[in-house]
């Protein structure tokens, strides 16, 4: 990484995903300061819209929300998920109808933001328009982009049949048996305006603790991703979402079960692998709880610095985003 301020690439999505990016933007305020009080880095988000859904004629997309709420100190912090201070007034009504989906609610303040998208979309706008609109409401200090303009929504095979990933993870909270996960469309898109110029010239790029196979896993399924990540020319890092056999957020476990394996930090490591070997990262965050699996991702060629991942506060959040921008350097 050079000596000025970085050009900070992460890909992300979901809860831990948008906590970790506030972090990387405390962290590069603190070490990156500029004179506004924000920072000199340029700080670059590609979020996950594989768990985008249409949903009574609107078109919501989660984790790009769930960024943008993070980033804008807005987000409600004590259910983890939505805007703070809201009211279900509307879904309320919607659900006397019999519209929607009873077992998701849409709060009110989220709703103007899928109306506002729907209304940009039937315009014409494109994807990367209307997130570039939704994000400029607040000072976010990093720049979001979707992975795609296409539409890939994650369908999931399960003995009750094939059904949307919201309804497998919100309804069901994961509990029926996954069998496998897929994007139609995916291998027809293409990475989003401004994508591939990022990972070109990005001085780190920084995998989020995020789900490795529904929320990074369809980022990096879009064509042309995976191989600008290989061929980026600064350090790849991956924050391990896996601590102890067990996942920081969600569910991850039942995905992972669900292709094959297991819940272990050093799984999800060799699942990205090692860009020496043709795989991802160059480095791979895990946990203190974690350590006697570092010398075994050694020996296979993949750097595992053991450091605290728990991201509790804003302060300990930053020092995570500290600790995988500082990868690079040999401890």
């Amino acid at each position: 990484m050079t000596a000025a301020a970085p050009r900070i690439v992460v890909l992300a999505g979901g809860v831990g995903g948008s906590k970790f990016v506030v972090g990387v933007r405390e962290a590069a305020r603190r070490r990156w300061p500029d004179a506004a009080g924000g920072t000199r880095a340029e700080i670059t988000v590609i979020a996950n819209t594989g768990d985008d859904l249409w949903l009574s004629g609107l078109r919501l997309q989660p984790d790009v929300d769930s960024m943008i709420y993070a980033l804008a100190g807005v987000n409600d912090t004590a259910r983890g998920w939505g805007r703070a201070g809201e009211s279900e007034r509307v879904a309320t009504e919607l659900h006397a109808w019999g519209a929607g989906w009873p077992w998701f609610t849409l709060g009110d303040l989220d709703l103007g933001a899928h109306i506002a998208r729907t209304g940009w979309l039937r315009d014409g706008a494109s994807v990367t328009d209307v997130v570039g609109r939704l994000a400029s409401r607040w000072p976010l200090g990093v720049r979001l982009l979707p992975m795609t303009d296409a539409e890939v929504d994650t369908h999931v095979m399960t003995d009750r049949g094939r059904m949307h990933f919201q309804e497998w993870w919100t309804r069901h909270r994961a509990a029926l048996p996954a069998h496998g996960f897929e994007w139609p469309g995916i291998a027809q898109s293409a990475p989003a305006p401004g994508v591939s110029e990022v990972l070109a010239a990005a001085d780190v790029v920084l995998f989020a603790p995020s789900n490795p196979v529904v929320s990074l896993g369809p980022i990096l399924a879009v064509p042309g991703i995976s191989d600008a990540v290989r061929a980026a020319p600064g350090v790849v890092v991956g924050v391990s979402p896996i601590i102890d056999g067990s996942p920081v957020r969600g569910m991850a476990d039942a995905c992972l079960a669900a292709v094959g394996l297991p819940a272990t930090a050093d799984a999800v490591g060799r699942h990205y692998g090692s860009r020496a070997k043709g795989g991802l990262l160059d480095a791979w965050l895990i946990a203190e709880e974690d350590a006697s699996l570092a010398a075994g991702l050694g020996a296979e060629g993949l750097r595992a610095p053991v450091r605290p991942l728990w991201m509790r506060d804003l302060d300990s959040a930053a020092a995570l985003a500290t600790a995988a921008l500082d990868a690079h350097r040999r401890s």
